[in-house]
């Protein structure tokens, strides 16, 4: 069985080590300790974890990004097709957009008229739902 120590987690899990570790002491993953102390998580727990994170299981949190250009507006136009799809932000003055997959539109679940936030870095650009 695989282990992974509460810094693995935590970069696995795209958190700090702390929110790590206060997850694990309010019981929201388990752990055990190995011979030498180091807390250790499971890998079967950990990606049952991982998956309910990912569906929103946890609390809201911060989301912590490098992307610095953030652009928060309103959706103004979403092309779908087949595969890929367009999605148009009005933020302010600045028309952005940004050409992702149409899976990616589904999961965020963007349409027309929702708040969302375009982050730019270099040439590409991404949204994030409000």
């Amino acid at each position: 069985m695989q282990y992974y120590t509460i810094g693995q987690a935590a970069r696995l899990l795209g958190v700090s080590p702390d929110t790590a570790r206060r997850w694990a002491d309010a019981g929201r993953v388990a752990t055990h300790r190995d011979e030498s102390g180091r807390r250790l998580v499971e890998g079967k727990d950990l990606a049952a974890f991982s998956v309910e994170l990912a569906k929103g299981g946890g609390e809201e949190e911060t989301s912590y990004t490098s992307v610095r250009n953030a652009f928060p507006g309103i959706v103004t136009a979403v092309k779908l097709g087949d595969v890929a799809a367009q999605v148009e932000i009005q933020a302010g003055p600045h028309r952005l957009v940004s050409l992702l997959t149409r899976e990616a539109v589904e999961e965020l679940g963007l349409e027309v008229g929702m708040e969302a936030t375009a982050r730019v870095k270099s040439t590409s650009v991404h949204i994030d739902r409000a």
